[in-house]
């Protein structure tokens, strides 16, 4: 059978890793020593392969010769083929078969879906704990095939494949831990309780960035779909507009971290609003959009959530709300505190024996307090001296020397006293 056109893994392989490139390393796990090889092999003296090898856009799209894979690859553990041209599973098939400990490898950004997978192809991926067919366009069928041949498949990436739909897999796949399908058009609820169906034993779900709508399903229907589920990320879910979706995720038994950014239901809060909202809606979270929840910030979220909803209308009250009452009991509303500074004070404006109460601004400068104080003390600025006193002062009064300098920033307070005294000559 003629050979794929077009350039060949162990061709990349063999230029990428060649001594000029990737000088030898002594070690454990820098490299591989393969010695020389009978007169005309393609390969050179030696190659110094690492354990993993990344290969991503290279052209490649084909094997090239097994048994050469099968020298150089047989201590490798991870590989990388992303963006290559890989479209016949046969010719994956080659390599990985080849590469006897591969557990995790990317096959992104090939145009696979031009070819079928079949089972006796998918059954040298069999020891591949983590696959990655991002941008692949990998069809459902070709999903199920690859998860009825690796038992020990832990985590699966199927970003931008353009799902609009789910297909349930003929068997469950009872090692799947974390599956990553972000940037797909998975609108519906009914779409994603069949993941929970194909993967019951499912730690981590990430669908960030599809149009996730109203999560219609019951608490314990979501319970029993989603056992063991502990981290979810519904990053921009454009169709999640109410509270009672958020609620809903009481309902994952073991869940433990959200991350809930860019949904149009929080637009309208503050970032403040919205991590303490979030965080007394879900008691059982211990780590929200990748910040952890300590002990003291649900304290005072949930005492937030309190005085947030306390002159709602009882019909707009949610059922949390009664729940913390129960905890911490009615709540005092806080107390409004003006914490803007001062921007005036009244003083005692001090001058040859008299003594005149004034307010003055404490933004103005000492030069632009002269100005005012001209008409007073009948004296020009020019020769004004001024000294402040702060009450409290130990060390007496202070020159006001410096004109450009702003009252605040003496400190000045209702009651200080300020000595104007004509410069000698």
């Amino acid at each position: 059978m003629d050979q794929p056109s077009g350039r060949s893994f162990m061709q990349v392989l063999c230029e990428k890793y060649s001594p000029e490139n990737f000088p030898y390393r002594r070690g454990p796990g820098m490299g591989v020593h393969v010695p020389a090889t009978p007169q005309g092999s393609p390969m050179k003296d030696r190659l110094n392969l690492p354990s993993v090898l990344v290969l991503n856009s290279c052209g490649i799209t084909c094997a090239g010769d097994e048994n050469e894979i099968a020298a150089f690859c047989a201590h490798v553990s991870e590989l990388d083929l992303s963006d290559n041209k890989l479209e016949d599973w046969h010719e994956v098939s080659k390599i990985v078969s080849n590469v006897p400990h591969l557990e995790f490898l990317n096959l992104s950004s090939n145009p696979l879906s031009l070819s079928v997978l079949e089972r006796r192809c998918a059954g040298s991926f069999a020891g591949v704990r983590k696959l990655v067919l991002n941008n692949s366009k990998a069809s459902w069928e070709t999903v199920h095939t690859i998860l009825q041949e690796l038992p020990d498949l832990e985590e699966l990436f199927l970003c931008l494949n353009d799902y609009e739909t789910v297909s349930c897999s003929p068997v469950c796949c009872q090692s799947l831990k974390l599956l990553h399908i972000t940037d797909n058009n998975l609108q519906d609820w009914t779409e994603i309780r069949k993941l929970g169906i194909m993967f019951p034993s499912l730690d981590t779900l990430i669908l960030a960035n599809n149009n996730l709508t109203t999560i219609g399903e019951s608490e314990d229907s979501l319970a029993r779909l989603f056992p063991n589920l502990r981290s979810i990320n519904l990053h921009k879910s454009a169709g999640l507009h109410c509270w009672e979706d958020i609620d809903k995720l009481n309902s994952f038994p073991k869940l433990e971290e959200v991350k809930l950014l860019g949904i149009p239901l929080l637009q309208s809060y503050t970032t403040e609003e919205r991590r303490k909202l979030l965080i007394a809606r879900l008691p059982s979270i211990v780590k929200l959009n990748g910040s952890i929840v300590g002990d003291g910030e649900r304290e005072d979220s949930e005492r937030f959530f309190i005085r947030y909803y306390m002159e709602f209308p009882e019909e707009e009250v949610p059922f949390r709300y009664h729940e913390l009452v129960t905890k911490y009991g009615k709540l005092e509303p806080l107390a409004v505190v003006d914490l803007r500074p001062q921007s005036s004070v009244k003083v005692e404006v001090h001058f040859q024996g008299k003594v005149e109460e004034m307010s003055i601004r404490l933004d103005q400068t000492v030069a632009e307090l002269k100005k005012h104080l001209k008409t007073v003390v009948q004296l020009s600025t020019s020769n004004m001296l001024l000294f402040y006193l702060d009450q409290e002062a130990p060390f007496g009064p202070e020159e006001m020397k410096y004109s450009s300098r702003a009252l605040h920033s003496y400190g000045i307070r209702d009651g200080d006293k300020i000595y104007v005294e004509p410069r000698m000559k």
